[in-house]
């Protein structure tokens, strides 16, 4: 199969689909690689090493649309992306549709067959090639918020560690999965004081056992999240229903009982968001102010650290890119229920249900 490397061209984002490594195990096994000139740059790979690597460079990402059976990307399409893809053409990224329509009526224009990574399952009921990216995106969160929490940037200027004699920041974290379990070990790192509201029991006991002492964990109900909110210096939104919008756990009322400067990081952002009042941000502008709280709502926290992010990523996602370029979209899916679930889109068609139904679009089962 001829895969094809586009140059990510979001805002910001430096990753790339495949690393010159994946790109030489894609070649090894008997495929051809299209690789846009320059895409690599974000993670200090030149074409001269995807050109080791045995891919074909292209000037533009024209050329890449054009000729590749299959698509390779991290981050959704964008407007003139999403223009050039066709039917019969595989493209396989991370895609978020469930906040927008925009994106999900261009694919399906389109007619390309469209899986995501975001829906993939594995037989424990995971997210696969979602967990690494969670996993940074959990571990920057502390970061990004205790830097926010700086007074020069509108802040409350509270030191997430505290120092002896003077009490750290309360960090509550809305959600233990794979992005809040990574956000709570950072912050209990930093020295934070911090909150897990969680609502599966099973996790409970997990993130109990698991962090001991050191952070409290908590069953989610609302009077727990009023209390917690209410308390807190930094919440952390870490909650995620697969291919579905992010529930609304906050909402601008409850916003309102905050300390002024206190920080909200919505990690859940690019499936709408969990705070009422989240809106997308960028890492140029990755914070705003309401109602004196400030705002981090970055719907791509991993591109800030592609290097990592992208061998992460390439780790979790070569595996499915191979099955697909060896066996062909409809032969993978059929040998793999958990890739099946990848699919979104396909002919016109919304091929996931929750991504249906939150696009109030109709749900067209995928033929055995």
């Amino acid at each position: 199969m001829l895969i094809g490397v586009p140059k990510e061209i979001k805002a910001q984002e430096n990753r790339v689909g495949l690393n010159p490594a994946s790109v030489a195990e894609c070649v090894h096994q008997g495929h051809k690689v299209l690789v846009q000139s320059g895409a690599g740059q974000g993670i200090l790979a030149s074409d001269d090493d995807y050109r080791a690597a045995g891919a074909e460079i292209v000037d533009s990402a024209n050329a890449v649309f054009a000729k590749a059976d299959m698509i390779v990307k991290v981050k959704e399409p964008q407007e003139p992306e999403w223009k050039q893809l066709r039917r019969g053409q595989v493209l396989f990224t991370y895609l978020h549709l469930a906040p927008d329509p925009k994106q999900a009526k261009g694919l399906m224009d389109s007619g390309c067959t469209a899986i995501a990574y975001e829906t993939v399952t594995s037989a424990k009921g995971g997210l696969p090639l979602l967990a690494p990216m969670s996993e940074i995106a959990g571990r920057m969160a502390p970061i990004m918020g205790a830097t926010a929490l700086q007074k020069h940037r509108g802040g409350l200027g509270r030191l997430i560690s505290g120092v002896p004699g003077v009490e750290p920041a309360h960090v509550t974290v809305l959600g233990g999965g794979v992005s809040g379990f990574n956000a709570a070990r950072i912050a209990v790192g930093m020295g934070a004081d911090v909150t897990i509201l969680e609502k599966n029991g099973e996790r409970i006991r997990f993130l109990d056992e698991f962090f001991g002492a050191s952070a409290r964990v908590l069953a989610v109900s609302k009077a727990a999240i009023d209390a917690e909110v209410a308390k807190a210096d930094m919440v952390i939104g870490a909650v995620l229903v697969p291919g579905a919008n992010a529930p609304r756990l906050v909402s601008r009322a409850q916003l309102n009982t905050m300390k002024q400067g206190a920080v909200v990081v919505d990690i859940a952002i690019d499936q709408g968001g969990c705070f009422e009042t989240s809106k997308i941000t960028t890492h140029q502008e990755p914070t705003y102010e309401v109602d004196g709280i400030i705002h981090y709502c970055v719907a791509n926290m991993p591109g800030a650290y592609p290097q990592s992010s992208t061998a992460a990523l390439n780790n979790a996602t070569l595996p499915f890119v191979l099955a697909l370029a060896s066996k062909g979209w409809k032969q993978a899916l059929a040998d793999d229920p958990h890739l099946a679930m990848g699919l979104n889109v396909h002919e016109g068609k919304i091929m996931h249900p929750a991504v249906a139904e939150a696009l109030g679009q109709p749900y067209m089962p995928r033929a055995a």
